[in-house]
């Protein structure tokens, strides 16, 4: 029996080309042949922090060609005991024969297929002039989306807001060496007015992007508020904007971002454009006018961790040849 390769963070994190892996993404999303049923999203409760932590499970296969699940667990307070709040592991698999071929850190290829999505998005979604960026958190994933978002926009200036200014700052000095400038603000009202994009990843039980401050042709990317009664962005935002999302499938069912405006009544499921598969497959058109306010909702999709998986594990084989 072949002994699986073993794909650690650092290898992903040393291999990951942005535009190669969102190229990949956008292959992904343009093969009909990939099927993905809806993950499985089992909330359960957390007696030690009181309040539910998460467990999701999210297979994908081309059949005859690829096949993996993702296992995760999302443990919110996990910060106090100096843990990521998202853990687990990716089993890659041969399709014909279901032998495991890798296993790799769920977390590190999360944030980056992640990363690479909302990029990918952008690619339709911003404008292609689009040169400076809000990013609001500062976790693993907002230097992510920053090396993402840049990588496909002429971005000159990056601005980082964090509950914490100190981890906002944090963030920046990673670029201290790039072409853009990354500039620590202590309020999202001081630059949300200013800025072509604005790129949301917070674990945040309110909103914090209003959409009183929003402009005419800003584009806004939503990863965080992955439960139901969540949300990053008001609803005065969805009103203002031209919806898209990653998927259908989740994202009209997992993120408050979309289910609160749906059951509030402020948002209906014909007002949405697009999901990617019809951005991808070119089947319909994503901003339309400069002036369009637009607005991606990402919640994830098994069919992105596959894209990744098999992407990284190309890497990890061609290096033993």
């Amino acid at each position: 029996m072949q002994t699986p390769e073993i794909i650690s963070e650092s290898f992903i994190e040393k291999n990951t080309h942005f535009i190669s892996l969102i190229e990949i993404l956008k292959k992904g999303f343009d093969n009909q042949d990939n099927q993905t049923p809806m993950r499985h999203h089992h909330d359960f409760y957390n007696p030690q922090e009181q309040n539910d932590s998460t467990l999701l499970l999210m297979p994908s296969f081309n059949i005859g060609k690829d096949l993996g699940v993702k296992i995760v667990t999302v443990s919110p307070n996990n910060s106090k005991y100096d843990l990521p709040t998202i853990q687990g592991n990716y089993i890659y698999l041969d399709a014909p024969t279901g032998s495991i071929k890798a296993i790799m850190d769920a977390k590190s290829l999360t944030v980056k297929r992640t990363a690479c999505t909302s990029a990918l998005a952008s690619i339709y979604l911003s404008r292609p002039d689009a040169d400076s960026l809000l990013m609001i958190g500062t976790g693993a994933l907002s230097t992510n989306l920053i090396k993402a978002h840049t990588a496909v926009r002429p971005i000159k200036k990056v601005y980082v807001w964090g509950r914490d200014y100190e981890k906002a700052s944090n963030v920046c000095k990673k670029f201290m060496d790039t072409e853009f400038e990354c500039i620590p603000v202590k309020t999202i009202e001081e630059k949300i007015k200013e800025v072509a994009i604005i790129s949301s990843a917070t674990l945040s039980p309110i909103p914090l992007i209003l959409g009183k401050h929003l402009q005419p042709g800003q584009h806004i990317d939503l990863v965080g508020a992955y439960k139901k009664d969540t949300r990053e962005a008001d609803n005065e935002t969805i009103l203002k904007s031209s919806v898209f999302l990653d998927t259908y499938q989740g994202g009209l069912k997992e993120s408050g971002d979309i289910v609160i405006p749906l059951k509030e009544g402020i948002l209906k499921e014909e007002d949405i454009k697009a999901d990617l598969f019809e951005l991808c497959q070119n089947k319909k058109p994503g901003r339309t006018t400069e002036t369009e306010i637009t607005f991606f909702k990402s919640v994830g999709h098994a069919l992105e961790d596959l894209a990744a998986a098999s992407y990284y594990y190309q890497i990890a084989t061609k290096e033993h040849k």
